[in-house]
């Protein structure tokens, strides 16, 4: 089974790149936010931990953080509290990004062992801060121009402008990115485009070639 990251900056087209992945190759794909997300919700093993460490950042006017029914945290307002706070963005990664790890490698071994994949895909904007070089065979850089990542933020999720460009001073620059990456996949063109360079990424070590699309599932 081959281990590859799936990373790049925020509004890259990294969950396009990741459906042409499942709906072309026999394979497992894990975000590693929606993981982060079941840790945090409640039953998970840092639901506690984090709404203890949100109140502490509580501030005279913030909202409610846990909601009556149902238990789940408002995420709105503990974003608001994470980005205001920097010690609290620092120890709430602190607190999320180990346990992630973990489970991320239990289910990477966990699909090792079933023998049914020929791929398991990890996607993440930050695979490389958190030290995944070393538990993937190779890692893809999913390239897009700023310009273009800007005008999908807008418009597929209302982001502004100052939200934009906080987000992107928390991630790596594009040099880093290619630095790091064995791969470079240029997602700012058409998505016939973005396809073929994923076949022709994955015909390297594989036997990927153009038409297999057609027949693979």
């Amino acid at each position: 089974m081959r281990k590859i990251g799936i990373t790049g900056g925020v509004g890259c087209g990294k969950s396009t790149v990741l459906d042409f992945l499942r709906d072309n190759t026999r394979c497992q794909i894990l975000k590693s936010d929606e993981e982060a997300r079941k840790l945090e919700e409640p039953g998970g093993i840092c639901y506690t931990p984090m709404i203890s460490l949100l109140e502490e950042y509580r501030q005279p006017g913030d909202g409610i953080l846990v909601p009556e029914e149902g238990g789940a945290f408002d995420r709105a307002e503990a974003a608001r509290r994470i980005y205001r706070s920097a010690a609290l963005r620092a120890r709430v990664d602190a607190l999320i990004h180990p346990a992630v790890i973990q489970s991320i490698l239990q289910k990477m071994k966990s699909a090792e062992r079933e023998g049914v994949y020929d791929y398991f895909f990890l996607e993440a904007a930050l695979l490389i801060e958190n030290g995944f070089l070393k538990f993937v065979d190779e890692m893809w850089y999913i390239y897009c121009s700023e310009e273009i990542r800007r005008a999908r933020l807008k418009a597929s999720r209302g982001y502004s402008d100052e939200k934009i460009d906080a987000m992107m001073r928390t991630q790596l620059s594009e040099e880093e990115f290619r630095r790091y990456c064995d791969v470079v996949i240029d997602n700012s063109g058409t998505a016939a485009s973005m396809e073929r360079q994923i076949m022709d990424a994955l015909g390297r070590k594989a036997g990927f070639h153009a038409g297999a699309a057609d027949s693979m599932t």
